[in-house]
């Protein structure tokens, strides 16, 4: 597995301690550098060029969004992971807006923020299940509203419910018990609701919602 260069950024040294601690025990995860402002993360990723960011957005100078904004338009190779005591939709939409691939609330576990930092690298979105559960009802408000009609006409009211239980990150067993059908049955909406959306996995839904403009702050 290829080293994973991390670049921290939180303006409170204690936390970047902390993050420290638990990153230094992967093998695969390298911390080259910190930051405690947005502007000296900026700085930092034009002169090392980090594989991941892990960015808080409350900073003392810009925001961690206006951060991941410039950051992205610059490096859009760069992968930017949210980790912040935000977890109102306002904040987690704007910073997939900026271009983040990754959003955790401080809460979550340490594994959670270890198979972020790796699912971005490898090129994918990851979002915390509750999120991810307020992505995909904006989803289907705004296409309920008439705004991606293409789509979203196709889909059932039972193919609805499965994609907002995958989107809670639930298991095909656990979607088949809170709806009371069999495991065939979700199997059988799962496919055709990704067929509908012409998407293939849960990451490609959140692109796809982001580039379509499908996200209302």
């Amino acid at each position: 597995m290829s080293e994973i260069r991390l670049l921290l950024v939180d303006d409170h040294e204690i936390v970047r301690l902390g993050l420290k601690m638990l990153l230094e025990n992967q093998s695969d995860i390298s911390i080259i550098a910190e930051a405690g402002s947005g502007m000296q993360a900026i700085e930092i990723v034009n002169m090392l060029l980090p594989d991941v960011v892990v960015m808080d957005i409350t900073l003392p100078d810009i925001s961690g969004i206006e951060a991941t904004r410039r950051i992205k338009q610059a490096h859009p190779e760069v992968a930017i992971i949210a980790l912040t005591i935000h977890e109102d939709e306002q904040y987690f939409f704007e910073m997939l807006k900026a271009g983040a691939s990754g959003y955790i609330p401080k809460r979550a576990a340490s594994e959670d923020l270890i198979q972020a930092i790796r699912v971005t690298f490898a090129g994918d979105i990851y979002l915390y299940p509750s999120l991810a559960k307020a992505l995909v009802s904006d989803f289907l408000t705004t296409a309920s509203m008439g705004n991606e009609k293409t789509t979203m006409n196709g889909l059932t009211s039972r193919e609805q419910e499965i994609l907002a239980l995958l989107a809670e990150g639930c298991t095909n067993d656990e979607i088949a018990n809170k709806l009371v059908i069999s495991i065939h049955t979700v199997e059988r909406h799962r496919e055709n609701v990704m067929r509908k959306l012409n998407l293939h996995s849960r990451s490609e839904l959140v692109k796809y919602a982001i580039r379509k403009g499908l996200i209302e702050a």
